[in-house]
């Protein structure tokens, strides 16, 4: 994997506290969230990352702080405001994959310098829990001007309760977003009578110049502003430890392999992106579902480096 010069990378969105229950062992916590996941990631390779999150001061917020600390994110100054940290109920089923219930609290702090980050990355609960989903949307407008951004919807039904309640504002995001990444089941969600492959190409109507869905075991569909077809991208072939954070390393994997491309991280990026064609961005397909692979086999929200991805390159180079 080559890199370009640093771009500033700032997520926007929920870090919290799982608690995992696994069939037949004892429950326990660990830092997660579907933004900070992807922080973790855009850092682990090698990538500029920044976190915008709301947590408490309290020992499971310390623990968040940490972590970032540790796995080289910086936060933006008054993520520690919110009176509690939130937890995440987390149930795996005998194959590993997991089901959430919440108890959030969720605000955006201040964020004094947005015109220095070249791309924005945001989704999940943070565009759509009051107070915080109005300051995330006025993020999104004002960035992109400059810079690229990226959205995964990430549906949460036990929060997000009817998708009468939330498609509108996650329909706003879209209109700005240059990459959109959903799961299948997020789009039948909330879209249950229209074909993922419908959404997909009206999205890149509305604006999006890279649609991505997710299929877990099936891999991914693709669409591009600039081409006609849609591509369909295999997994990568490991033994399943457990999908948690599967869909957020997809998407760190395929956000650095973008800005290592210069098809993410500026106004420029954002023409070039528009325009691109499949001999552009297959690699940086790859790289994601290299990313993913990785994670789905080990259990927890396993972040890989670019030492891991190289070495699967290394023995695939079909996927170079």
């Amino acid at each position: 994997m080559t890199t370009q010069p640093k771009t500033q990378v700032l997520s926007i969105g929920e870090a919290l506290i799982d608690r995992v229950s696994r069939p037949g062992t004892d429950t326990a916590e660990f830092v997660g969230g579907s933004i900070l996941n992807v922080a973790v990631g855009v850092a682990q390779l090698g990538h500029d990352s920044t976190l915008a999150a709301w947590w408490g001061p309290d020992e499971r917020g310390n623990r968040l702080a940490e972590h970032c600390k540790q796995q080289g994110v910086r936060t933006v100054p008054g993520v520690d405001g919110a009176q509690r940290t939130t937890l995440a109920e987390a149930t795996l089923d005998e194959q590993g994959r997991a089901t959430y219930e919440f108890d959030i609290l969720w605000d955006v702090p201040p964020i004094s310098n947005a015109r220095e980050y070249g791309h924005l990355h945001t989704g999940s609960m943070a565009a759509t829990i009051a107070p915080g989903a109005d300051k995330v949307l006025r993020a999104v407008k004002e960035m992109s001007l400059s810079s690229t951004i990226s959205y995964d919807p990430n549906i949460r039904p036990a929060i997000m309760e009817n998708p009468s309640l939330v498609r509108d504002r996650i329909e706003q995001i879209v209109r700005f977003a240059d990459v959109v990444k959903a799961s299948d089941e997020d789009l039948q969600w909330l879209y249950p009578d229209t074909p993922v492959e419908e959404v997909m190409r009206r999205w890149l109507r509305e604006g999006v110049s890279m649609m991505i869905t997710t299929r877990g075991p099936w891999g991914a569909y693709v669409m591009l502003k600039g081409e006609r077809d849609m591509l369909v991208i295999d997994p990568l072939d490991v033994e399943l430890a457990d999908t948690v954070g599967a869909g957020d390393s997809f998407m760190a994997g395929l956000l650095s392999a973008l800005l290592d491309a210069g098809l993410l991280g500026s106004s420029d990026a954002k023409t070039r992106l528009r325009s691109a064609r499949w001999s552009d961005v297959t690699s940086a397909l790859h790289i994601a579902t290299i990313t993913s692979g990785l994670t789905v086999s080990h259990n927890g929200a396993f972040a890989p480096s670019r030492d891991d991805v190289d070495e699967v390159i290394a023995a695939h180079p079909e996927l170079s």
